[in-house]
């Protein structure tokens, strides 16, 4: 089997334009992806440097690649299979902070450099105190940056020219300010010039971004069919369902210097990212959270078998388009594409997901994801949802701990799990239902202040126990 080798690939002459800081499945298999594509379109001309800000070691089998490998895009696309394979040559270099920091340093000195990308785990965007100095490595990402950019602001003398858009992928609400308020914190923590500061506020466009990809990464069960199929051995390659979808809020200049759209990529550049995060919160994440009670206590293990079960497929359906979809305030048509899009992800055939493993921690999840849908229905049309109901109950049963002589996987707090034992435990089901809707702690508030709702779920309930 050949060796990934850049001698057997066409040198790049594009500059290196983004610096990447992490290098993990995921933004490997969506932004490396999309820029690769870019690049391949022919409408933008530029290449990535990553910066490793966890690992302390640089060994880094990415190196032994020539920093080559290929994204596998396995399932649904409008109804069609598609196995496809794209060769990412777009990695220009790779760089550890720990053991290069004066070379890291340097890569800020790049004339040009326009974007930084990062996905350091939602917890990755935070200031620590700990973090003393410019002059050493910090612990945290946002501490790492903020030194890189200092160097670039001495280095070109505050150049307006030569501030940088930042792209955050990191899933948490408002990503781009999260990032923007962080290095304004080290800033003034460190004691830093004035002007740099300045320079970070006028000159540095720091976008909100809201990323959407399912990437399962390393393909171990398939890999010798997939390095057959391509021709070469690859311990990097990573698996990616076709769909992909990235937000940016952002600019007229943005659109115009990252113009992936253009690639027939699944980009939108919007002015208010908050539609798209309710829409995949309330459709994606909320029919999830929504069928995998119900699924699971009709004997169901996999998303997949939910989806193509006749019963719970149907109710997955009937509770997106007729439950959640009349809540929402966007273009009908978007939303019913969102949708069908959603249940087609669902039904991959390439990827495993066990109801259980989406289970975890269910009840922060139903108020979040399931909640705000089924209160909004009934504001709207004065009824209670039927399906979005029915899936309440199964959730309440679900962390009964047992249905029908069959175990339910509850994994949650402890301390939850034994006020719903202790709920269970009582006289009656119209008791257990009210006690549990009377818990804030869960849901935001009481939920039996809400006319007829403990009536419609205890009545879902009692259907549940008796079939």
């Amino acid at each position: 089997m050949k060796l990934l080798s850049r001698s057997k690939t066409a040198p790049s002459n594009r500059p290196v334009k983004t610096l990447q800081f992490g290098n993990g499945n995921f933004l490997r298999g969506f932004t490396d992806w999309m820029i690769e594509k870019a690049n391949q379109a022919n409408v933008f001309d530029g290449d990535i440097h990553i910066v490793q800000v966890h690992s302390k070691s640089g060994n880094n089998p990415m190196k032994d690649q020539d920093c080559l490998y290929h994204v596998i895009e396995r399932g649904l696309k409008k109804g069609i299979l598609v196995q496809e394979s794209t060769l990412i040559s777009c990695i220009a270099g790779i760089t550890n902070v720990f053991e290069e920091y004066e070379e890291y340093l340097k890569l800020g000195e790049n004339p040009d450099l326009r974007f930084v990308v990062s996905n350091t785990t939602e917890a990755g965007i935070i200031f620590d105190p700990k973090d003393s100095s410019s002059d050493s490595i910090s612990n945290t990402f946002p501490g790492k940056l903020t030194a890189l950019l200092y160097h670039r602001y001495k280095t070109f003398q505050g150049d307006p020219s030569k501030g940088l858009i930042f792209l955050p992928c990191e899933l948490i609400e408002a990503n781009g300010a999260a990032l923007k308020d962080c290095i304004q914190k080290y800033i003034s923590y460190w004691k830093l010039p004035a002007g740099f500061s300045e320079w970070i506020d006028w000159n540095n466009t720091f976008c909100n971004t809201l990323v959407d990809r399912i990437v399962p990464g390393y393909p171990k069960g398939s890999i010798e069919e997939i390095q057959e199929k391509i021709g070469y051995k690859d311990d990097m390659a990573v698996m990616v369902e076709p769909y992909h979808f990235w937000a940016i809020e952002g600019t007229d200049q943005v659109k115009e210097e990252f113009p992936l759209d253009k690639a027939g990529l699944n980009v939108k550049f919007v002015d208010n990212l908050a539609p798209f995060r309710t829409q995949k919160v309330r459709i994606l994440n909320g029919g999830h959270t929504a069928m995998v009670p119900y699924a699971y206590l009709k004997g169901l293990r996999t998303v997949r078998e939910a989806v193509e079960n006749p019963e719970i497929g149907t109710f997955l359906k009937e509770a997106i388009y007729t439950e959640i979809i009349p809540t929402l305030d966007m273009p009908q048509a978007e939303l019913e594409q969102f949708a069908k899009d959603v249940l087609e992800r669902f039904a991959n055939p390439f990827i495993v997901h066990e109801l259980k493993s989406i289970a975890l921690n269910s009840i922060s999840k139903f108020k979040v994801r399931v909640l705000p849908s089924l209160l909004a229905y009934h504001e709207l049309k004065n009824e209670w949802p039927e399906k979005l109901t029915l899936s309440f109950a199964a959730l309440l049963v679900f962390y009964k701990g047992n249905y029908k002589e069959v175990d339910t996987p509850v994994n949650d707090n402890s301390d939850l799990m034994d006020e719903f034992k202790a709920a269970w435990d009582l006289g009656s089901t119209s008791e257990t239902v009210e006690k549990l809707l009377s818990e804030r702690a869960y849901w935001g508030e009481d939920l039996r202040n809400h006319q007829g709702l403990t009536e419609a779920v205890s009545e879902a309930v009692d259907q549940l126990l008796q079939a």
